[in-house]
Order: C-alpha cells, then sequence, then structure tokens
C-alpha cells in the first residue's frame, strides 16, 4: 500500500486522522503531529479523513467538504508530510478519482457488501480496506476478499504503482449490540486474518454509541485505548484511530476520538505493548 507493506513482518500500520475535513490549516496541524510519529521505525502511518460522510444521522449535519475540495486538501497533505493518504468511498464513480490521490480506498461498513462499490474500487488497482459491517459475521467477509481480489486488473493491463497481491484490508469496527450500542468480537480479527489478508482495528469508531446523541452518533474514547490493547496483544496488522485538537468541535464523531495531544502518548504504550505482543507470537519477525 503506496510507500508499506502491511502483515507478518512488518511495522504496525496505523491510519489515523480526523473524521471529517475542515480547513486545510487544521488538516495539515493534525497531518504533521502525525508525521512526526512516523518517524519512528516501528510503525507506519497512514493520514484518514473523509471529504463526505455520508450516512450521517441527521439530514442537518455537516458532511464535509465535498469531493474536489477533500481531495485537494489531501494531496496538499501528501506534499506537505510525505504521508500516504486515504479516504472513503460512498459510489462506484467515485473510485478512479479518488485513487489518483490517495493510495488507500476505504469502503465504509455500511457499504460492505456493495458489490459495484467493491468492484470500482479494486478496478483502479489501488489498495482497499473494507471495513466490516456491524451487521455482519466475520466469516461473510470472506466474500468481500474474493470480489475484490476478483476485479483487480489483469497483470497486462497494471500500471507502474498498482497492486499486485489483492492488495485488501479486513477491518473490525465493531458489531451491533440491540439499539444504540456496539460490542467487539475479537475472536473476527483472528477470523479475517485467516483469510490470507492484514486485518485492521478500528478503535474509535468500536466505541461509537450509534443515535446516542439523538440526531448524532455518541461513543466513549475511555474505552479507544482498553480495546486498542487487546487487539495489539491479540495481533491485529493495522490500527485506526480519529483524533483531533478539540474533539468537541469535531463536526463529527467527537465523542469517540482521542485528543491529539495525548495521542503520541497512547500510541507509545500500545507500540511498546506490539513488542512484547510479537516476542510472544512465532507468526512474526
Amino acid at each position: 500500500m503506496g510507500p508499506y507493506q502491511c502483515g507478518d513482518g512488518h511495522a504496525l500500520m496505523l491510519i489515523a486522522g480526523p473524521c471529517v475535513l475542515q480547513s486545510l490549516s487544521l488538516t495539515l496541524q493534525i497531518a504533521e503531529s502525525l508525521a512526526a510519529l512516523n518517524q519512528r521505525d516501528d510503525v507506519n502511518v497512514v493520514f484518514k479523513a473523509s471529504f463526505d460522510k455520508a450516512n450521517r444521522t441527521s439530514l442537518s449535519a455537516q458532511r464535509g467538504p465535498g469531493l474536489e475540495e477533500g481531495l485537494r486538501i489531501l494531496e496538499e497533505v501528501g506534499k506537505k508530510t510525505g504521508l500516504p493518504t486515504t479516504t472513503d468511498i460512498h459510489l462506484p464513480s467515485q473510485a478512479a478519482t479518488v485513487a489518483e490521490v490517495c493510495s488507500l480506498l476505504q469502503i465504509p461498513a455500511f457499504l460492505a457488501r456493495q458489490t459495484d462499490l467493491l468492484v470500482a474500487a479494486a478496478s483502479t488497482g489501488t489498495a482497499v480496506n473494507v471495513k466490516k459491517g456491524q451487521f455482519m459475521a466475520p466469516e461473510d467477509m470472506q466474500y468481500v476478499v474474493e470480489k475484490v481480489r476478483g476485479s483487480r486488473p489483469r497483470a497486462s493491463d497494471r500500471k507502474e504503482g498498482d497492486a499486485t497481491d489483492g492488495g485488501v484490508m479486513l477491518c473490525e469496527r465493531g458489531t451491533f449490540f440491540g439499539y444504540g450500542r456496539l460490542v467487539n468480537d475479537m475472536q473476527s480479527l483472528v477470523i479475517m486474518r485467516s483469510f490470507g489478508v492484514p486485518v485492521v482495528f478500528d478503535a474509535t469508531h468500536s466505541v461509537q454509541r450509534p443515535g446516542g446523541l439523538g440526531g448524532a452518533t455518541g461513543g466513549n474514547r475511555e474505552m479507544v485505548e482498553p480495546l486498542a490493547r487487546a487487539a495489539v496483544a491479540i495481533g491485529t496488522d493495522a490500527l485506526f484511530f480519529e483524533t483531533h485538537p478539540d474533539p468537541q468541535t469535531s463536526p463529527s464523531d467527537g465523542p469517540n476520538m482521542i485528543t491529539l495531544a495525548e495521542f503520541q502518548r497512547m500510541m507509545d504504550r500500545l507500540l511498546r505493548l506490539r513488542q512484547v505482543a510479537c516476542q510472544l507470537d512465532d507468526r512474526r519477525l
């Protein structure tokens, strides 16, 4: 994926950034802090932010700057910090355009079964991160892998830099437990990894409380690090977090976010834990 490899024998991949793009200056502030973390040898950082939150709870909720402006900001992040970028796509028509800027295409959990979207993303040759639907069993994600791998460009049609080995990751981000609550079945990380793909644990969306704030989604950031620790101990290949200098001012997912000031300290603890997990896990170098 871009300049990185993800999986056994490689540094932990960290996908992080604000939930939704706001101003260029704020976005660069967050990205530059993450780029400083990327100087470590034991972590590879990918900057993530959305140009459009198309699945907001309320019609009146802020969605983001849109495709054109959002990609302009993400392109600037890449130029200024050197970090590869990722964002989510919601329509097949967005895949090729976004792939011109981003090194990783993210498929939202609510859209994980949408064949046309998966095919369009895979057809770009860019790596794809598919979030497991909150309504899906981990075993069902093997068919998502098949859709992506079966839709890759033929070797003769690939361009330089295209994914050549399937280029698909699967992400755990919680499962519906009744109304307004998510839980994590950590077995899903092991099950999805058995499909021969790297797995990602999304710690911030896992603590969401869908509809918990009436017309908006709530959450509990105090549970983010404990869940991330569990995923690291199990052997996740990548972690996903959303972070912001002042989460309460974020247009989306503020209650789930880790403050930027605390983020590097949290990652230091998690990376120390991963060192121990690697020593205990014969599958890793």
